[in-house]
């Protein structure tokens, strides 16, 4: 209840109010479980939302939605009413102004961050990654801003891991060695978170932190309840979600000193998740944030079972604390007690260890700081009851809630899938799938057309031996035609020289014949002459006789 610029949070000896100008000195809420932590919290959340403060919260159990519905008068009220000198008539019930929220997209409006705005570390933590797992995811992420390829969603960083495997080898020079094995442990972590629901969460839009810092047109502030009913059950995504929320609150906001009040208020449920098995790094990150982010107008309010859930760095930094009952059954319980009981400023009229195991529910142990900054003398005191409902909201209220944040659903109800890692490598292996194809094709083209040269060589020199033996053979055929002209010009010419023989021989004989006729016809001649000379003279038997001695024998 907000009363003259101080949240009322309990009733002690005298009022326990929280000043609002101290909040962002941050504070704890811690107690057993069933012992009114809850209830504490509405109404610390109330009391910021009428001042004009914005605040976050986790609805872990499911009953925090109650903030969105105005409480009502119980018997059990009625009678508490006297303890912090209140009438009924004072009573103002009413719900805050709330918006619901759900990193699984299932109860309220969706709320996604990217792969690159949770980081390498923040990531290597939710995977459970070992030291040379981490540095291979490093290695990734390095990759991907030299290459400029957005990690958005996980389906991005899958590729961006199957791709730096594929070009390890190219890699390994510039970034370090990185090996198949980690690679796949990377993978397989990366399963059981999408099983869990990190495909949804990991995406965009991406959460803008600005929007939780709006206030309703009465001027409270929205108190933004995160649905992690189902989260919590995948405690290493809730706590890295609000560890990521937090550093990137302290790396947005500029610095402010000490304001009026906060401008914005942040409430850590179930905190001892965020410290179980932190690595060093992560933890002096968180310490630092935790002592730093005040100075930027941020409250951080951390609620646990037991102050030992938290280290000692973190706790020294939580000014304003509630403490509930506590439960000691075992010697570690009995010294957690002891020292939750000696955290605060001392009250020698309160014996704090038999109180702290005294308490009942809705009773706590309250040391609040002072107008000086000074934390109070602890009280014994009964938290003050929220203005809101204390159980869950009606589901007809829960609706309402969700049908007003239509301007928010608009914004990041529909997920957007833009060019992303994933679509780049797969653009890139599509382009050397078909540089590789083509490069296939043009070796196979290659190999025919060798195989065509080498088939067109044999063809030519076929051919050619093919023309050879043709010239070779048309050589002897001209050489034997030749050799058949010649032999035929001899056997003409042999047949001309026989001709020429017999035509010799044929003229000797005719001019022997012309002889030996000429000779006849001169015996003849002769024999006439000499029997015309002779025979009257010798008579005809003597002139034959002279002239076959004169002209010879013939017959």
């Amino acid at each position: 209840m907000l009363v003259n610029d101080k949240i009322w949070v309990a009733q002690g000896e005298v009022p326990c109010c929280l000043l609002l100008d101290k909040a962002n000195r941050h504070g704890l809420i811690a107690g057993a479980t069933g012992t009114g932590k809850t209830v504490t919290l509405k109404v610390l959340a109330e009391g910021f939302s009428e001042a004009g403060v914005p605040v976050f919260m986790a609805d872990v159990k499911g009953d925090v939605t109650g903030m969105a519905q105005a409480g009502e008068i119980s018997d059990g009220l009625r009678k508490r009413l006297g303890y912090f000198n209140l009438t009924e008539e004072e009573l103002h019930f009413q719900g805050a102004p709330c918006r619901i929220w759900d990193m699984l997209g299932e109860g309220g409006c969706p709320v996604r961050i990217t792969v690159s705005d949770m980081g390498p570390v923040l990531l290597s933590r939710l995977l459970g990654l070992t030291d040379v797992q981490a540095g291979v995811l490093n290695v990734v992420f390095r990759v991907a801003d030299d290459q400029r390829m957005l990690l958005l969603d996980l389906k991005d960083l899958r590729a961006m891991l199957a791709y730096v495997a594929d070009h390890a080898k190219d890699y390994e020079t510039t970034y370090g060695r990185v090996s198949s094995q980690s690679v796949g442990a990377i993978q397989r972590a990366l399963l059981a978170i999408e099983d869990q629901g990190g495909d949804i969460f990991f995406g965009e839009p991406a959460l803008e932190l600005e929007d939780w810092f709006a206030c309703a047109e009465d001027g409270r502030g929205y108190v933004n309840i995160l649905n992690a009913a189902r989260l919590i059950q995948m405690p290493q995504i809730y706590a890295m979600f609000l560890l990521w929320m937090l550093s990137t609150l302290f790396e947005i906001l500029p610095e402010v000193g000490d304001l009026d009040k906060p401008k914005f208020v942040f409430f850590f449920d179930e905190a001892h998740l965020l410290f179980d098995g932190m690595p060093k790094q992560l933890n002096d990150k968180i310490v630092q944030v935790v002592k730093l982010i005040r100075s930027k107008g941020v409250g951080v309010y951390f609620i646990t079972q037991s102050p030992a859930d938290i280290p000692d760095e973190v706790l020294a930094q939580l000014n304003n604390r509630i403490q509930h009952g506590l439960r000691a059954y075992t010697p570690a319980e009995q010294k957690s007690v002891k020292a939750a009981a000696a955290s605060f400023r001392d009250n020698p009229g309160l014996d704090e260890v038999d109180a702290l195991q005294d308490l009942g529910t809705g009773e706590a142990l309250v040391s609040l700081l002072d107008e000086e900054g000074r934390p109070s003398v602890v009280q014994r005191a009964r938290v003050l009851f929220p203005a809101c409902r204390m159980a869950a909201a009606d589901p007809d209220v829960v609706n309402a809630v969700l049908e007003g944040q239509t301007e928010l659903d608009e914004k990041y109800g529909t997920a957007i899938d833009r060019e992303s890692a994933y679509e780049m490598i797969n653009e890139a292996r599509e382009v050397e799938a078909a540089n590789a194809q083509l490069a296939a094709e043009r070796e196979a083209f290659e190999k025919e057309r060798a195989a065509f040269e080498r088939e067109r060589a044999k063809e030519a020199e076929r051919q050619a031996k093919a023309a050879e033996q043709a010239r070779q053979k048309a050589e002897r055929e001209a050489e034997r035609a030749e050799q058949q002209r010649l032999r035929q010009l001899e056997r003409e010419a042999e047949a001309a020289r026989r001709r020429q023989e017999q035509e010799a021989a044929r003229i000797e004989r005719e001019r022997q014949k012309a002889e030996e006729q000429r000779r006849r016809d001169r015996q003849r001649a002769a024999k006439d002459i000499a029997g015309t000379l002779l025979t009257p003279l010798f008579g005809k038997r003597a002139s034959q006789q002279i002239a076959r001695g004169i002209f010879g024998t013939r017959r």
